[in-house]
């Protein structure tokens, strides 16, 4: 276990007196979830939450590609999350239909569908069981463009699957596994914020040309509800969106962790007045080199927030590439709230997450360095 995750623990007066009681409170994840506002050049919204969205433009995808294909386990039942309901009813079994537990074979066969030509959409129901399929996806899927010399590609195939915390999930229904595939050439990984950024990313990434993961927060496929274009539309892979203008601190996140740090830039202005400018990378593989660089060489401070484990993770490299980038602009060392480097705890989950007041003494910190 990582000492600070330990010594966490141990200054954890609360345990000592009543530990039972106080896990019960502190144990559920609590966002304070904030939804988009919708252009109304969009025209048309209808109010979603974030399993209504995905499953929107699953049906989408489905309508305008008479190719498409979606499978997975249980994906003709609806899935675990119901995501893919009544999609089977619409498009018959030949095109919605169940596969068999093995996440190896339905990459394996996502693979082979989009190499033949067709769009291919495969669930892995949860991302904890991604693993028995990395070797498809890394060696196979990432490499099959580059291998043939662009002569085959299967660049029509999606991977879906819901990640991160949710409040009971322990060692096997948390994990937030994004970094391993974001060091892997040839693959796009994006996590989008809520209902409208889903569907929009997700119709991006089933009609990109290259095979695409797309993570889903489980923690938002209900909780997060806003108005969401009816119609058919895409988000720009690749871009990050900055949400909240600031002057002094730039705040990094993506998925569930955007709302975190949305709260910390609001709490951050009452209590320090310390102006926040807020980043939701939304494509984590290729990430928005650009519009990070813009911003801390405005702010000269940055802090960047996942869920994952700390080390290797995806805020290890942003923080790589702001030294190589904004050197002379940083006014004090680029700091990282994430995950601890241990297996997912249950009991212990209010301390492994990188929640709001982990991330407001970081900008306390980083304000007054030096």
């Amino acid at each position: 276990m990582s000492w600070k995750f330990l010594r966490c623990l141990q200054n954890a007066k609360f345990l000592k007196k009543n530990l039972q009681t106080s896990l019960s409170v502190h144990r559920c994840v609590s966002v304070q979830y904030v939804p988009d506002t919708i252009s109304a050049a969009h025209g048309e919204t209808t109010r979603m939450n974030l399993v209504q969205a995905v499953n929107n433009a699953l049906d989408i995808a489905l309508s305008t590609d008479p190719s498409a294909v979606l499978f997975g386990e249980d994906v003709a039942f609806g899935g675990v999350f119901r995501c893919s309901v009544e999609l089977k009813d619409r498009y018959g079994r030949d095109r919605v239909f169940n596969t068999p537990l093995s996440e190896q074979g339905i990459v394996a066969f996502g693979i082979g569908v989009a190499t033949m030509g067709s769009t291919a959409i495969a669930e892995i129901q949860f991302a904890d069981y991604i693993f028995p399929a990395f070797d498809q996806i890394t060696n196979e899927a990432a490499k099959f463009r580059y291998r043939t010399g662009n002569i085959f590609d299967c660049g029509k195939l999606t991977i879906r699957a819901p990640t991160g915390a949710v409040g009971h999930g322990a060692l096997y229904h948390s994990q937030s596994p994004e970094a391993f595939f974001a060091h892997i050439p040839g693959i796009k990984v994006m996590i989008p914020r809520g209902p409208h950024q889903a569907k929009g990313l997700l119709l991006s990434c089933i009609r990109d040309q290259n095979p695409c993961i797309f993570f889903e927060p489980k923690i938002l496929y209900r909780s997060a509800i806003e108005e969401v274009p009816s119609g058919d539309y895409t988000i720009p892979l690749g871009q990050a969106e900055v949400l909240l203008e600031g002057d002094d601190v730039t705040l990094i996140g993506y998925g569930t962790q955007v709302h975190v740090l949305r709260e910390v830039a609001n709490m951050a202005e009452e209590k320090f007045n310390v102006s926040c400018e807020v980043i939701d990378l939304r494509t984590i593989l290729p990430w928005d080199e650009e519009t990070v660089i813009n911003s801390v060489k405005k702010t000269g401070r940055c802090i960047i927030s996942h869920e994952a484990p700390i080390t290797m993770g995806v805020a290890a490299e942003i923080a790589a590439t702001i030294q190589d980038e904004c050197f002379l602009n940083l006014e004090a060392p680029v700091m990282r709230i994430c995950g601890y480097d241990t297996p997912f705890p249950h009991a212990f989950e209010a301390f492994y997450l990188p929640d709001k007041w982990r991330c407001l003494e970081a900008v306390k910190k980083i304000v007054n360095y030096g």
